[in-house]
């Protein structure tokens, strides 16, 4: 038996098709919700109430400190049993991005705590509201920096998103494993999804370079 034959590879193309939809389609959903969560969770941090940022903060550390796969499995196993029933897809685009929001909320936090304080000092000074000063002054010169430190997160995401396979969800090396198993053809499959997982992270993190430059370049930080 050859080690590798070809005509497994366009056969296995559909298999890894379906699942590379649903595994992009995973991260790009689960990011957008990371992102926007994220940065809420470090706004909530920033706020001058000692307790309800102390709150967050162990809400934050929490999150981080217990495994993903664990979550997800609490979530949709557990949960039944609390009369909390929700869909596969739905626990796992929101497992992934609240787990990733906490992530995210440590690099806006570092990246608002680098703002200079006599920026705030300058709101006061122009009379700027506090919703417009996190909108128009502090927030641009916060998130340039730390656009690169997201972008790992976003490829770090992709890279977890096989754990969805523990719930049914048949993302792209999920349906690699069911070629293989369908045909007693492992080392294409497997190979191929290695691949596009490697093109994928390279695509991603050339596209977060751009994003950074260009934003440094808007914002006069470089």
């Amino acid at each position: 038996m050859k080690l590798w034959d070809w005509s497994y590879v366009w056969e296995a193309f559909p298999y890894l098709y379906r699942g590379a939809i649903v595994t992009v389609e995973a991260t790009l959903l689960g990011f957008a919700i990371a992102l926007v969560l994220g940065l809420v969770f470090a706004l909530i941090r920033q706020s001058p109430n000692r307790y309800i940022s102390t709150v967050m903060a162990e809400i934050v550390e929490f999150i981080r400190s217990t495994p993903l796969l664990l979550q997800v499995f609490f979530v949709y196993f557990v949960g039944p049993q609390f009369g909390i029933v929700v869909p596969a897809w739905t626990v796992g685009i929101g497992v992934l991005g609240i787990h990733y929001a906490a992530y995210c909320s440590e690099c806006y936090r570092g990246g608002i705590e680098n703002v200079e304080g006599g920026q705030w000092e300058a709101c006061t000074a122009l009379n700027l509201s506090r919703t417009r000063s996190w909108r128009a002054i502090i927030l641009p010169q916060a998130i340039p920096p730390i656009v690169p430190g997201l972008g790992n997160y976003f490829i770090g995401m992709f890279k977890d998103t096989p754990i969805l396979a523990a719930i049914a969800i048949l993302e792209m090396l999920q349906q690699a494993k069911n070629f293989g198993s369908d045909n007693y053809r492992y080392v294409e499959a497997i190979t191929m999804a290695g691949f596009f997982y490697l093109v994928f992270s390279l695509v991603a993190s050339a596209i977060v370079q751009s994003v950074s430059f260009w934003l440094n370049r808007r914002y006069h930080l470089q």
